[in-house]
C-alpha cells in the first residue's frame, strides 16, 4: 500500500497543483504501478521483467562508469 499523495491548491492555481501532483506521482512510481496493474502478470512474466530491468540498469551503470574513465 502506497502513501497518499496530497497537494495543496493555492490561490485557485489548479495548473500548478496538477504539475506538482504529476511530479510527486512520478517520483513515487505510481504511474508505473498503475500501468503494471492494468493486466494480471504471471509470476514468470514478472520475474522476466524484473531481470530485464536489472540487466538494463547494470548496462547503464557500466556505460556511465566507462564514460568517467574515458573509454
Amino acid at each position: 500500500m502506497r502513501a497518499i499523495v496530497q497537494v495543496n491548491v493555492n490561490d485557485n492555481n489548479v495548473e500548478q497543483a496538477l504539475r506538482v501532483l504529476k511530479k510527486k506521482m512520478q517520483r513515487e512510481g505510481l504511474f508505473r504501478e498503475m500501468k503494471e496493474r492494468r493486466h494480471f502478470e504471471k509470476n514468470s512474466e514478472k520475474k522476466k521483467r524484473t531481470m530485464a530491468e536489472a540487466v538494463r540498469r547494470a548496462r547503464k551503470d557500466e556505460r556511465k562508469r566507462r564514460e568517467k574513465q574515458g573509454f
